[in-house]
């Protein structure tokens, strides 16, 4: 009789940890080796980063609610840091790759980040986030599927292709990054790249995809380029408009979208014209001389090559604000949607605090800086992230260097420090970015979608919320203000964490501007945040320390 009973909780034993292990979401491992390597993408030989060999990286293909464990291994000389754009790591901020929430990957050495794409679907992408590494490569696509149990609002596509569009410079990150510390700027790019080449027209170019005809194909865009807006556009077809950076759009069709750096859509294209060689093209906007890259996509049965008459892009911003414009939520789609409470109804939400960001250039000691408010960021030798978790924040930063306000009307001082804005947990915050300068600005925030509800000419006043979009503003991570205009944002703080809010413009990035947000969960609970990892890379000031009493539920 005992040896039954003890035969029977030894088969419940095995159905509970069977039951707990088929109850987890499944996991996905990838090992990255992080290399030099000499790359022409414009036809002259120049240091690129690889990873596994590749250039562009690895593309991540995943599913909403997977477990992605990468581990990197940093073959480089310099320290170095993967950022995943548009992932909004769930109570987990200690795997966003910036500096100001993880120590730096050392050379010879590696680091395993470890994330759960929790509730999302879309485009996004990964990149390097320390020095000026994203101009020589280690980005790739990183793609979050839609589980089989909740429909997309679209037939399947017959395939699946991501496109990495993006400036590119013929001189070597290091180059670029002693430009900057000089305080020059890094000028204009040489090129523009899709997937890391460019077509050269002269009939020997293979293509970069392949479609047949009468099917349909889903092609992911993201703008991974230092600091151009790119002008995308496909010969003879139309693209139809079904997601953007983790939201499901109203499905209007466009000849060309206006991709700004940072941004992801995605689109349905139908290959129903003549069976031959078609371009996709990418091509500057905003700046004088147009510089153009192309990409050959192939019928199958394909007869002849691509007509040398590429299609022209617009011309001017006013044709830029009008499509986003165009920009809707499709609020029928089943998906995994942001801010669960106020998805549907955020413009009935009461905003409890306004902030306005106002950007601006200047010298400081003669050097060129970048700046928020009138604060240039600069990333402590302990990261801020780490400096909050161990009880040493005042050591390091100070929070709330800056005013809501904005910028006084002809301030000029700008001071160089770490930007730590402090926020309240769950507030429901409206974020207005200002642009006084005459050039466009590309904005992100990690660790959130937020509705963008409104970017117009002009300053912003109080007056203008007549005019923003309460209804279906697309929830986004991504958004582009231009010259001389403003853009608003609404959000909830209900992620825990020390959240980078960034130009994606890489030069102004890296010269100043950029702040992060602290979300502090009052409670210091497992609810609300999930504790330091084992693995994580301890530096600078907390490098000895003992660590702090985990969070609890």
């Amino acid at each position: 009789m005992a040896g039954l009973m003890f035969t029977a909780l030894l088969c419940l034993s095995a159905a509970a940890m069977m039951a707990t292990v088929q109850g987890e979401d499944p996991y996905f491992f990838f090992t990255w080796n992080v290399t030099y390597g000499t790359i022409s993408p414009l036809g002259v030989p120049q240091q690129g980063i690889l990873i596994n060999g590749q250039f562009p990286g690895p593309n991540i293909n995943s599913t909403s609610n997977n477990n992605l464990v990468i581990n990197v291994f940093n073959n480089l000389d310099e320290p170095f840091l993967l950022h995943w754009s548009g992932i909004q790591h769930r109570k987990n901020s200690w795997q966003d790759g910036l500096l100001g929430t993880n120590c730096p990957i050392q050379p010879g050495t590696n680091f395993t980040y470890h994330f759960q794409v929790k509730d999302q679907i879309g485009s996004f992408f990964y990149y390097p986030s320390t020095a000026m590494h994203r101009a020589a490569g280690g980005f790739g696509g990183l793609r979050i599927n839609s589980r089989l149990l909740i429909p997309v609002p679209y037939a399947d596509p017959e395939d699946d292709y991501t496109v990495l569009i993006g400036d590119w410079y013929t001189k070597s990150h290091t180059t670029l990054k002693q430009y900057l510390d000089s305080g020059r700027s890094i000028a204009r790019p040489d090129g523009v790249l899709i997937n890391g080449k460019t077509a050269k027209g002269d009939g020997t170019d293979e293509p970069l995809f392949t479609m047949k005809p009468g099917k349909t194909y889903k092609y992911r865009v993201c703008n991974v380029g230092l600091k151009s807006s790119l002008n995308f556009r496909f010969q003879g077809h139309t693209m139809k408009l079904v997601e953007m950076e983790g939201s499901h759009t109203v499905q209007n069709d466009y000849q060309s979208l206006d991709v700004h750096v940072g941004q992801c859509f995605s689109v349905l294209v139908t290959a129903n014209q003549e069976s031959k060689d078609y371009y996709m093209v990418a091509s500057t906007r905003f700046i004088k001389n147009v510089l153009v890259g192309k990409g050959i996509v192939r019928y199958t049965d394909g007869k002849g090559p691509a007509s040398p008459e590429i299609p022209e892009a617009p011309v001017g911003w006013a044709w830029s604000l009008n499509q986003f414009r165009t920009f809707r939520w499709n609020l029928t789609a089943s998906a995994a949607r942001p801010n669960p409470q106020g998805s549907y109804h955020y413009g009935s939400i009461n905003i409890t605090r306004t902030i306005k960001l106002v950007n601006s250039a200047s010298k400081v000691d003669g050097k060129l800086r970048y700046a928020i408010n009138g604060v240039s960021h600069v990333d402590p030798e302990t990261p801020l992230k780490l400096a909050e978790y161990f009880g040493i924040a005042d050591k390091v930063f100070k929070y709330d260097t800056i005013s809501d306000e904005g910028l006084a009307e002809g301030a000029t001082t700008v001071t160089v420090a770490p930007n730590v804005v402090n926020a309240t947990f769950r507030d429901f915050i409206e974020i207005i970015f200002e642009n006084h300068e005459k050039s466009l600005q590309s904005w992100h925030l990690d660790g959130y979608s937020f509705f963008a509800v409104a970017i117009e000419p002009g300053r912003w006043s109080p007056e203008k919320r007549a005019n923003y979009n309460l209804l279906d503003a697309v929830s986004r991570h991504t958004i582009q203000v231009f010259p001389k205009s403003w853009a608003a944002i609404l959000l909830t703080f209900d992620n825990a964490g020390m959240w980078n809010l960034r130009s994606e413009l890489t030069e102004n990035r890296y010269l100043g501007s950029q702040l992060y947000i602290s979300v502090l969960s009052p409670a210091r609970s497992l609810r609300d945040e999930y504790n330091i990892p084992d693995n994580t890379l301890l530096c600078g000031l907390v490098k000895d320390m003992p660590m702090p009493k985990p969070y609890t539920i």
